[in-house]
């Protein structure tokens, strides 16, 4: 095997109860199951949707509606959580609020952010933690909003995807698996979508976290 190399919300922080912290830990198992870290289960999750649509009918497409309502309304509240933070560091940044791939998401841009991101974007995904709290503590629901801060996460998509397929020709070359570094979910994802695009490999993540790491193996 070949390895490679605050702002303050309404309520203070100190009155959240069990409940909140659990639905908070419900939001990370989700969005963990849905970064794709097992393609199979994601397949079989997407079959099982399949089978209840036509059931649906109608009311899907109302449910749908609403739905986008209530994730741009969650990308509103991240919004203003993100513009006091930033007020309070003395940042300045541009913010969008938006709703893209079925999640809301956040984007700041602008110069003086890196400090925002951090190292391989630590920072940022403690931020983003942050910013989901706010929202829960909003609307009393688990949040999948994505935060992004100076293009960090487009760019890191960009190098996690030569990192892919340079594990991926490996893999083809040698006949032997390929053992990554490890890696957030947001990067274990990025480098699924790449490996599970080609043919002749597949992907899978093994270990806990912070040491989480991505294999990619010849396809039986």
């Amino acid at each position: 095997m070949t390895e490679t190399s605050i702002p303050r919300t309404d309520k203070p922080f100190d009155e959240e109860n069990d409940e909140a912290a659990a639905r908070a830990d419900e939001a990370d198992v989700t969005d963990e199951a849905e970064l794709t870290d097992s393609p199979a289960e994601a397949d079989e999750a997407d079959d099982a949707d399949d089978d209840s649509a036509d059931e649906a009918g109608a009311v899907v497409a109302e449910t749908k509606e609403t739905s986008d309502s209530d994730l741009f309304r969650q990308s509103e509240i991240a919004a203003d959580y993100v513009e006091g933070l930033l007020d309070i560091l003395d940042y300045d940044g541009d913010i969008d609020e938006l709703v893209s791939g079925g999640r809301p998401m956040v984007e700041v841009v602008g110069g003086r952010l890196q400090p925002l991101v951090g190292q391989r974007g630590a920072t940022l995904e403690a931020l983003q933690e942050l910013t989901r709290l706010a929202v829960f503590r909003e609307t009393g629901s688990p949040s999948r909003l994505l935060l992004d801060v100076g293009g960090y996460r487009a760019n890191r998509r960009k190098e996690l995807a030569a990192v892919a397929k340079n594990a991926v020709e490996k893999v083809k070359e040698y006949g032997e698996s390929v053992r990554l570094e490890p890696m957030s979910a947001f990067e274990r994802k990025c480098v699924h979508d790449v490996v599970n695009a080609l043919a002749g490999v597949e992907s899978e993540s093994e270990g806990v976290e912070p040491h989480r790491r991505i294999v990619v193996r010849p396809a039986p």
